[in-house]
């Protein structure tokens, strides 16, 4: 990356762009010969064809929602004070909307508890932690789903379920006039608006991702200013960062490196690879696959197809990121969320593809779950071969990787505790090393584009030893967390897309068996 530092680069506002040009400068030439980044600026809902235009009329606000986030601030001082000795933030509600908030609270070192599973192990060490001391953020643009709305009821039968005490715990961010809005009202909770024209992974710098970070302790307002700070340069020709950035992820997906590989590079930050992959995933329409890598020599992360992406913090005298990128992104935390949506809108706009498309999900309906027996049991692992696959955990693996075409991947969706089950990530690696393909890995409902992504999917589901009753439904967190599973295997299935899918009757014994089957695997 030294040589990157050493070229030209695309720098407003602290934030600097590197190797851009190098990678394709007839993109970046194409779209400001169509005045790209100044239409794009003025909120132009043309640019992505006439399919998009009406979804784009109210969609394009996270161009300056960091000016109307301001007059939240005062609102967010206020609260925090009433909130008093409420430190222990809670977040749930729509993955789409809590990935950012989680980021902030990473990067900036503050504590923020995520709840985006129906897994009973995260609620379990959730409701054990301070209770007394909670607030419980319910983060949706509508309603609360099945998973979310299990969480408000098991916390409410923490606090005793009613009363002004119980009401204190709770703070709802939402869209004016939604379901949830009414129910908060019903509640008694705190209700925050959040902006109508902003939806999923671009609600960053809205009240989705500034309340929980906030009532954390994160300094959002600084996030406000940085964010203020680049948004001069977003109707530039030159010196955008973001125009440089996008021009550079469509060229290269032109060119035949469609896969984004997303690297932190050593310098703060880390995490945020993983938001900024949800942005590209939502906004390409799969023209564009982002692989959220943990390291700059982990397989998968470079390669003839792969775009490399290094991301980090503002480099400082003497300081040098420490990963072989084609591009470098180096900035302050609120800088780089409004560069990295510009750049996800730029490359759609490049690439003909609505960025604002709604993704096809699996159901969370508690049903009737999978009954078929297992093709095999191997251990701590049953597996569920599909039709022609081989039988045997080493066989399915192997059938799985071999199969993958030339423009295909693998998913992975893991519906397990990401906090105690977090070794299993180590099978993305050992996977892309195998297949020589790119390898996506999710947990549960953040698995962006993986019900109608091409290619193939390994689901992981796993064995649960303390259940949790949901108060007031017919079911438990485990039969929600299986619905979901089994919602999106059907849904893959309809759509012709091979699955795998390995239960753990063990979890930690099953995880431990299955990275050392897939360490010695080979095709």
């Amino acid at each position: 990356m030294s040589d990157l530092l050493a070229g030209p680069a695309d720098v407003a506002a602290g934030l600097a762009v590197h190797g851009a040009d190098a990678v394709d400068r007839s993109a970046r030439a194409a779209l400001v010969a169509h005045d790209v980044p100044a239409r794009l600026a003025a909120k132009d809902p043309t640019l992505w064809g006439s399919g998009a235009e009406a979804a784009a009329r109210t969609r394009l606000g996270w161009l300056d929602t960091h000016c109307r986030g301001r007059d939240l601030l005062p609102q967010l001082a206020e609260l925090t004070a009433e909130l008093g000795d409420l430190d222990h933030v809670v977040l749930t509600g729509d993955a789409d909307l809590t990935l950012a908030a989680e980021v902030i609270a990473g990067c900036l070192g503050r504590p923020l508890t995520v709840l985006d599973t129906a897994d009973p192990g995260p609620v379990r060490a959730a409701l054990a932690d301070r209770p007394a001391r909670t607030v419980l953020v319910l983060a949706a643009r509508h309603g609360l789903d099945r998973t979310a709305d299990a969480h408000l009821r098991v916390w409410r039968a923490a606090w005793d379920d009613s009363g002004p005490e119980a009401a204190r715990h709770v703070v709802v961010v939402t869209e004016p006039g939604s379901p949830l809005e009414a129910l908060a009202d019903e509640l008694g909770a705190v209700v925050i608006p959040a902006d109508p024209e902003v939806a999923g992974p671009w609600t960053a710098l809205t009240a989705f991702g500034l309340v929980p970070a906030a009532l954390a302790g994160a300094a959002v307002t600084e996030l406000l200013d940085e964010a203020a700070a680049l948004a001069g340069a977003l109707d530039r020709n030159r010196d955008n960062p973001g125009l440089a950035l996008g021009a550079a992820v469509a060229g290269a997906a032109e060119q035949g490196r469609a896969t984004v590989a997303l690297v932190p590079d050593g310098t703060g930050l880390d995490g945020l690879h993983h938001w900024a992959a949800a942005v590209l995933a939502a906004a390409t329409g799969g023209r564009v696959l982002p692989v959220a890598a943990e390291a700059p020599d982990a397989p998968g992360a470079t390669g003839p197809a792969v775009l490399t992406v290094g991301l980090g913090g503002a480099l400082g005298a003497g300081v040098g990121p420490g990963v072989a990128a084609d591009v470098a992104v180096n900035g302050p935390l609120g800088a780089h969320f409004l560069t990295w949506e510009y750049a996800a809108a730029v490359a759609a706009a490049a690439l003909r593809v609505d960025p604002f498309a709604e993704p096809a999900v699996g159901a969370d309906e508690p049903a009737a779950g999978d009954d078929e027996p297992p093709s095999s049991v191997e251990g701590a692992i049953e597996v569920y071969a599909p039709d022609g696959a081989p039988a045997d955990l080493a066989g399915a693996l192997r059938w799985l990787c071999a199969g993958l075409g030339e423009d295909e991947h693998l998913t992975v969706s893991a519906y397990l505790d990401r906090r105690a089950d977090a070794a299993v990530a180590g099978l993305r690696p050992l996977l892309a090393r195998i297949t020589g393909r790119p390898v996506t890995l999710g947990w549960g409902a953040r698995r962006p584009g993986s019900t109608d992504a091409r290619g193939r999917h390994l689901l992981i589901t796993g064995a649960v030893t303390d259940d949790l009753p949901v108060p007031g439904r017919p079911y438990t967190f485990a039969e929600l967390q299986a619905a979901r599973a089994a919602g999106d295997r059907r849904a893959l299935a309809g759509r012709e897309r091979p699955v795998l899918r390995l239960h753990l009757t063990e979890r930690a014994a099953g995880v431990a068996q299955l990275l050392d089957t897939a360490g010695r695997t080979r095709t």
